[in-house]
């Protein structure tokens, strides 16, 4: 019986903690964030922008590098086009690598970081919308692509366009790679047919 009650007492105890802890999730911001930019970008008669998730892991990977820096710095990230040309941002080249983007192939797309206390998503949208840093960008049309990650006060907004140079595709190089796989093939063999007694 008293095993019983121990469990009501654990279970009813979980319950209040759920009910009454309103976490705010990392999720929630980024989702309210670009939902307030696609309405931002309608009243400006700008298409909505899409998810990319080479851009969305990009803008995780700058998030996490930044996350540690104070707001008091974030003048030091204003943007600059292409993910190749903002190298203020540490070790852009490895987040490039990693989420698979080619840099030199790549020239359309921006970087878009603000910091702002506790992320409060009105204010960053402000930021982002009231800036003319930022709105200059999200008032371009050619931008059509969108990622979007937060960490601790940071929110990082990657833009891309769909131009090949803008799309973070790395489809070109794929198929240039394939290529040459098949061309040493071929020499390969040629040198073995013509070496076989």
């Amino acid at each position: 019986m008293a095993c019983v009650n121990l469990n009501l007492l654990f279970l009813a105890s979980l319950c209040t903690f759920l009910f009454l802890s309103n976490p705010a999730h990392c999720s929630d911001k980024v989702d309210s964030v670009l939902k307030g930019l696609n309405s931002y970008r309608q009243t400006k008669n700008v298409a909505p922008l899409n998810k990319n998730d080479k851009a969305s892991c990009l803008a995780d990977e700058v998030a996490e590098e930044i996350q540690h820096t104070p707001c008091e710095k974030a003048n030091q990230y204003y943007p600059t086009s292409g993910p190749g040309g903002n190298m203020r941002i540490p070790n852009l080249l490895k987040h490039t690598d990693k989420c698979d983007i080619n840099v030199n192939s790549t020239t359309d797309g921006v970087i878009l970081p603000v910091c702002v206390p506790k992320l409060e998503p009105t204010v960053v949208l402000s930021n982002y919308t009231h800036n003319d840093n930022y709105a200059k960008f999200l008032n371009n049309s050619k931008y059509t692509g969108v990622g979007l990650n937060s960490e601790d006060d940071w929110m990082v907004l990657v833009l891309t366009t769909n131009t090949p140079t803008g799309t973070f595709s790395a489809a070109t190089s794929l198929l240039a790679n394939v290529n040459v796989v098949w061309m040493a093939l071929l020499f390969v063999m040629i040198l073995i047919i013509n070496y076989i007694p």
